[in-house]
């Protein structure tokens, strides 16, 4: 029998499709920096963090994004997805979680016009709309655009065959699929642009796409941007709208789905400094809400969760059905299970924002005092 939202807290169990999990966290999808350079194979390091993550207790483990396609790298020591010779290094990978009792999905991605210059010189994107870097992105054509959702489905395929639990499509943050549902970066007058339906045209063939490739029972999940930074690009995606994307995507054969917003580059950076203090936790909880009120997936809460009373707050009162965490994992790994346990009640992380690489071979790492 399900549980009632008033019987539900952090550790009760969850079905998402026919995966099965003993609590309601997630570790969010966090860029690790870890793999090799330049071709982006999982190494004996981003093993060891990830059996680190299942071993302290996490529900579900979302890795960092890994790309594609080379055309969507979109950092220096991305991990990839792109060709079949990866799917030894990635097999490592699902096999050590699953060794500590775990389980996890791989983020499939494409960065789009978010791509450092530094590993994809030239940029593609859905219109030729600057970065958050400043640069100039190349419009991309029919003939690009299908290649993409293409390389979406055959990522899908290869991280099923290496033994992930699930996969995740990557559609915040402004990076490809995200380009394409905002009227702000999307300015198209084709068939993959000009209205909202068009905008999610993309989506909905990179959704096709994954089904086709790892069949109707294996767990796909979204995490969307239900909105841009408004006071950023007021020409961006609402909330509204990004609601609207969250009523369709049971139909496009989705199995939950993880709301955020924002996007990535200079001021308008996702995530928020000193949350708890001048910052509220659960900083888009209107959103969870906005989702929860048109669809029956499983809505999967992120942004400044730190403490377990906001968490089960949020569960009870059915604002989502769980809770992911990205900054406090990285500076507590067993952090679960000190929840579970009552040793801690809250995450020790102060949002300091100092865990991201400086350079490379660093990897991520809290480096914040107190």
């Amino acid at each position: 029998m399900a549980l009632s939202n008033k019987e539900v807290n952090l550790f009760s169990p969850i079905q998402i499709g026919n995966l099965e999990l003993d609590n309601r966290l997630v570790r969010s999808a966090t860029a690790e920096s870890l793999a090799t350079e330049p071709i982006g194979r999982a190494t004996p390091a981003l093993a060891a963090l990830l059996g680190g993550l299942a071993r302290g207790g996490v529900g579900l483990i979302i890795s960092g994004h890994a790309y594609v396609t080379p055309k969507g790298k979109a950092h220096p020591e991305m991990l990839s997805v792109h060709c079949d010779e990866m799917i030894p290094g990635l097999k490592t990978l699902a096999e050590t979680v699953h060794e500590h009792g775990g389980r996890i999905a791989l983020q499939i991605n494409h960065g789009g016009r978010q791509c450092d210059e530094a590993c994809t010189p030239e940029i593609l994107a859905p219109s030729p709309v600057s970065a958050p870097s400043g640069r100039l992105p190349r419009e991309m054509t029919p003939t690009e655009i299908a290649d993409a959702v293409e390389a979406f489905g055959q990522a899908a395929r290869r991280a099923q065959l290496a033994g992930f639990d699930a996969v995740q499509i990557h559609g915040a943050h402004g990076y490809l699929v995200g380009q394409f549902l905002s009227p702000h970066t999307n300015r198209r007058r084709d068939a993959w642009g000009g209205n909202f339906e068009r905008r999610l045209g993309f989506l909905a063939a990179v959704c096709e796409a994954v089904r086709g490739e790892v069949g109707a029972d294996y767990p796909v999940f979204i995490k969307l941007g239900m909105m841009d930074n408004l006071q950023s690009v007021p020409d961006g995606l609402n909330p509204d709208d990004g609601a609207r994307i969250v009523s369709r995507l049971a139909d496009l054969g989705l199995d939950a789905v993880e709301v955020s917003g924002g996007y990535g580059g200079g001021s308008d950076f996702i995530g928020r400094l000193a949350v708890g203090t001048k910052e509220p936790e659960a900083y888009f909880r209107e959103l969870a809400q906005k989702a929860q009120a048109v669809t029956h997936l499983p809505v999967i809460l992120v942004g400044g969760l730190r403490s377990r009373a906001i968490m089960d707050e949020v569960l009870t009162a059915g604002d989502a059905d769980m809770i992911s965490l990205c900054r406090p994992l990285i500076r507590e790994p067993d952090l679960p299970n000190r929840l579970r346990s009552g040793e801690a009640t809250a995450a020790a992380c102060i949002s300091g924002g100092r865990c991201w690489p400086k350079g490379m071979g660093q990897g991520i790492a809290c480096k914040c005092e107190g």
